[in-house]
This record gives C-alpha cells, sequence and structure tokens, in this order.
C-alpha cells in the first residue's frame, strides 16, 4: 500500500492535483496509483507523462524504468506492439546516451528472457534471466533482482531442474517480503512463483504462497490486479481440502472481477475452474456452457470437458476428445496432467491396453518429480488398472500408497476415490465385509462433498455402504487426523486453509461428539474405530 494511505486515496489526490504542477515521482506514483485500482488505460497515459517529465529533467534511468514498465503493462494488456516499441525507447535511450550498465538496462531484458521462456528456448532463457540477476546484484536492486531470479528459477523448472528451481524461487519470495520492491514486483513474484510450484504439483509451496499472496491482497482491498488470480489460486486450494461450496462462491468472483476484460488473460482459468465444480457436484448444463466459456477466454476445455461427457454417459465423445487431446500434446507437464484422465476413460470405455501403457507412461514421468500428489496420482491410477486386469490383490498395494498419502495431503476427493476402488477390489475377492468399509467411507465423503455423480455412480454398485461411527463433518475427520499426528491448532489452520479460531471450533465439536475430553482419548477413539488411516 502506498505510504500516504489506499491506493484509491492516493489516486483521488493526485487526479483532483494540477497534473501540469505534480513532478516526475508524483506522476509514477499516479500513474501506479491508477493501475493498481483498474484504471489501466489512465495510468498508461500518466505513466507516459511520467516518462516525458523525467526526460525533460535528463533523468535518463529513471525515464528509461517508466518506459520498461510501460511496455510491460501493455504487452501484458495484449498490445505487443505499442508494448515493444516501449522497451525498444528504453533501450535506445540508454544507448544514446551512453549509458550501458546500468539496473534499468537489466529490466530491459525481461521481455526477451520471458519470450525465449515461453517458446521453451530454455538455454537462451536461462542466460539471459542469469544475466538480469546479476545486474541486480551489481547495482543493488531489488527488483532486478526479484525478476532475474524468478525468471532463473522458472528456466530451471523448465529445464527439468526442479528442485534447484524451486530454491530460486523460495529467495525471491525472501527478497519481495523484506525488501523495498516495487508493488508490481511484488504481485508478479508471487503470482509467478505460485504458478510454476502447481505445473509441477509442489502442493505445499502452492499454498503457501497463495496465503501470503491472499494476505497482500487483503491488506489492498482496492486493489485490482493480481486479485482475480489470487482468487482462483485460493479456490483451488480450497476445492482440493473439500470446502466446495466456499471454492465456487471464490470462483464466482474471480469470474465477475475477470470478465470485465476479454483480454484477461487468467479470465480463461477463472471459468474453467467453475466449470470443474460445477461438474464434480452435478450441474453438468451449466458446467458445459461456462467451460464454452473458458474455451472463448483461451483456455483449453480439457480434460473436464471429456470427463463431463463420461458423466453425462457420452462415452464415445469422452473417448475421442481425451483421445485427441493427449496426441497433439507434446508438453511433458501437461501430459502428466491430462494421463490420469485418459486412463479413467479408457477404463470405462473398456480399453484396458491403452489404460496400461498410459499408466506406464505416467509412472516413468512421475520419477522426476519430488511431488507426493504425483506419487499418490500414479499409485491410484496402478491400482485402477491392475483392478481392470484382474489382480484385485497387486491392485490393494498401490491403493493403499495412494490412501496413505492422500490422508497425510488432507485431499478428501481423491481419498474418496480411491477408497471406491479399494472396495471395488474386495469385492473382487469376494472380502464383503472389507468391501462395506471402503465403499461406506467412500460414500460418507461424498456425501460431505455433495458431489452428487460420484454417488450416484455408488449407488449403482451392488455393495451399499454403512454409516462411519461417527457423526463429524469432513473438515473436522480432517482436523482429527492433523491433531492425533501432533500438530498443534495453529498448524492444523495452516495446513487446512483456515482460521486457527475455526480449528479450536471444530476440536471442541470433536471432543463433544466423541464424548471425550482430550486429544489423547480422541486420538485413541479414532484408532480404536479405525477413523485413522
Amino acid at each position: 500500500m502506498h505510504k500516504k494511505g489506499t491506493w484509491t486515496q492516493t489516486y483521488k489526490v493526485m487526479a483532483n492535483a494540477d497534473r501540469d504542477q505534480l513532478g516526475s515521482d508524483e506522476l509514477k506514483d499516479y500513474a501506479l496509483a491508477a493501475y493498481l485500482t483498474g484504471r489501466d488505460v489512465e495510468g498508461f497515459q500518466i505513466l507516459e507523462k511520467a516518462h516525458h517529465s523525467y526526460l525533460d529533467q535528463l533523468k535518463v534511468k529513471a525515464a528509461a524504468r517508466c518506459a520498461f514498465w510501460l511496455g510491460f503493462m501493455l504487452m501484458n494488456a495484449g498490445e505487443r506492439a505499442r508494448g515493444g516499441g516501449w522497451i525498444a525507447r528504453g533501450q535506445r535511450l540508454l544507448a544514446d546516451h551512453g549509458i550501458v550498465h546500468c539496473a534499468e538496462a537489466g529490466l530491459l531484458l525481461i521481455p526477451s528472457a520471458l519470450g525465449a521462456l515461453s517458446s521453451r528456448e530454455t538455454d537462451q532463457a536461462r542466460s539471459i534471466f542469469g544475466r538480469i540477476a546479476a545486474i541486480g546484484d551489481e547495482f543493488s536492486d531489488p527488483d532486478v533482482i526479484a525478476l532475474g531470479r524468478l525468471g532463473l528459477g522458472q528456466a530451471m523448472i523448465q529445464d527439468g531442474r526442479v528442485e534447484d528451481g524451486k530454491k530460486l524461487l523460495d529467495e525471491t519470495m525472501v527478497t519481495v517480503q523484506t525488501e523495498n520492491v516495487f508493488p508490481l514486483v511484488i504481485g508478479i513474484a508471487y503470482c509467478a512463483a505460485i504458478e510454476s510450484c502447481r505445473k509441477v504439483w509442489d502442493l505445499r509451496r502452492a499454498q503457501e504462497w497463495t496465503s501470503v499472496l491472499s494476505h497482500w491482497c487483503e491488506t489492498q482491498p482496492d486493489l485490482v490486479p493480481f486479485r482475480g488470480q489470487c482468487l482462483i489460486r485460493r479456490a483451488e486450494i480450497i476445492q482440493l481440502h473439500g470446502e466446495w461450496p466456499q471454492a465456487l462462491r471464490e470462483t464466482m468472483g474471480a469470474c465477475e472481477l475477470l470478465n470485465r476484460k476479454m483480454d484477461e488473460p487468467v479470465a480463461g482459468e477463472a471459468f474453467y475452474r467453475k466449470a470443474e465444480l460445477l461438474r464434480l457436484t452435478g450441474d453438468f448444463d451449466q458446467a458445459e456452457d461456462t467451460y464454452r466459456e473458458a474455451a472463448k477466454r483461451g483456455r483449453n476445455p480439457q480434460p473436464g470437458l471429456a470427463l463431463l461427457r463420461l458423466a453425462q454417459e457420452q462415452d464415445d465423445a469422452a473417448e475421442t476428445s481425451i483421445r485427441n487431446t493427449l496426441k497433439d500434446t507434446h508438453d511433458s507437464i501437461r501430459r502428466i496432467e491430462l494421463l490420469p484422465n485418459f486412463i479413467l476413460i479408457m477404463l470405462a470405455v473398456e480399453q484396458i491396453e491403452e489404460a496400461r501403457m498410459a499408466v506406464d507412461e505416467l509412472h516413468d514421468a512421475v520419477q522426476s518429480f519430488d511431488a507426493p500428489y504425483l506419487l499418490a496420482t500414479s499409485a491410484h491410477c496402478q491400482g485402477a488398472v491392475l483392478l481392470a486386469e484382474r489382480e484385485p490383490t497387486s491392485a490393494l498395494k498401490q491403493l493403499q500408497l495412494a490412501v496413505k498419502i492422500w490422508t497425510t495431503l488432507q485431499l478428501p476427493h481423491e481419498m474418496a476415490g480411491t477408497r471406491e476402488l479399494k472396495g471395488a477390489a474386495y469385492l473382487a475377492m469376494n472380502d464383503q465385509d472389507n468391501a462395506r468399509v471402503e465403499l461406506a467411507s467412500a460414500k460418507w465423503i461424498y456425501e460431505q462433498l455433495q458431489a452428487i455423480p460420484d454417488l450416484l455412480r455408488l449407488g449403482r454398485m451392488e455393495q451399499k455402504s454403512e454409516s462411519p461411527p461417527h457423526s463429524l463433518t469432513l473438515r473436522e475427520l480432517q482436523v482429527l487426523q492433523l491433531v492425533s499426528s501432533g500438530k498443534t491448532n495453529k498448524q492444523a489452520a495452516r495446513e487446512l486453509f483456515i482460521s486457527e479460531r475455526t480449528v479450536d471450533r471444530h476440536v471442541s465439536n470433536i471432543f463433544n461428539k466423541l464424548g471425550v475430553s482430550s486429544r489423547a482419548e480422541a486420538t485413541a477413539y479414532a484408532l480404536r474405530h479405525k477413523m485413522l488411516d
């Protein structure tokens, strides 16, 4: 937030002033306040005025920095030619004045580095971002340091050096939290780091930095840029942890915010996430419309649309679309995202050999990632294919591994899906008792989530589930799992993305419902009734 108050207050003060009487620094602050409160065009105009004001005073480096930010923001707004022109202008200004070595020269290299990164010219991207970071270090410029290391970390991740890349992202986050960094750099760094962690399925880091981004946005309630992406990522994490109604509200808020601009790059992702939640809760008509809205905004609606067709019992359409999508996908990370859904659909249409080839590819691909989520996904898919191959004993070993990881990660929907498969495996072994236990647990989780399609599918199975020996809600069971493992209420709150006060209330409810008065008694009760995996 600006030192003089909120961004809106800063904007109003500057907008009511005589522009001709504003100094260069004040014009720069005015432009920033306009941009951060959603007045993009006005912000561009004022920043251009600040650029010329600095130039009139022969403050060439300050003028070049304005040129960089103007070019960068225009390019992000889809005006690539105009934005590129401002980047070139900034570079020419420095060259014409013989200023070869300065922090601003590092900033002006960023668009070419990003271009190399997006076109997967990884060596070139790593080289340029390395130069940018070195320039930042030399001139002790926190903006250049942060953006250089951020890009270098992304390039390393793209090159397969995932752990080294994530360490650089962590270092970048320390810089933006502890140094006097330009507000746009802070938002860019948070969003890019979260996206990079998502791409390599590092849920812990993604959740941690999403929490930090959320706090940053909440301290600036009038902030417009970055808020939509923050809502999307918050919703994704909330969805993973089982709070689907809240996640849907967050995605709807993101769609409403981002829909004001058709060229908003993350709008497609917001609509896709909304469509996924609608599909999972059984609102198929709305889900289909929303997938189409996502596609209009540049987001590929797969694999969600294929899964919708499968849920609608349009098996041929589901098979065709997922086949074509996977065939046209060559990026290794995107293939990992698609393969579990491809396997699910192939098994549904009884193409077991193709499911086997896909699960082998998935198993090999996840070995290069230190990502428990991927390990559990691979184990779940291995179990599903082994079950289809009539190997229920081998399937159970894989499924139990997946359950163990889902329990640690606190991902209820994934847990329910795996326990449903375990139930099917026990049925294949004529073990009715264990089948009922697993299917009852899966059904209870689906009921808590209001996962209507999953409940309907489960209901078609011959065995009916039994009610669990308790009346805890899904969230209370998650809290019980954490406190039984020795976590404090504060630690549980952090892992579940909720407040410590909410955890306190859940613990009190758990004690009341189980008729216990301590954590030790609650843990003993849970173990006795097999409530903990």
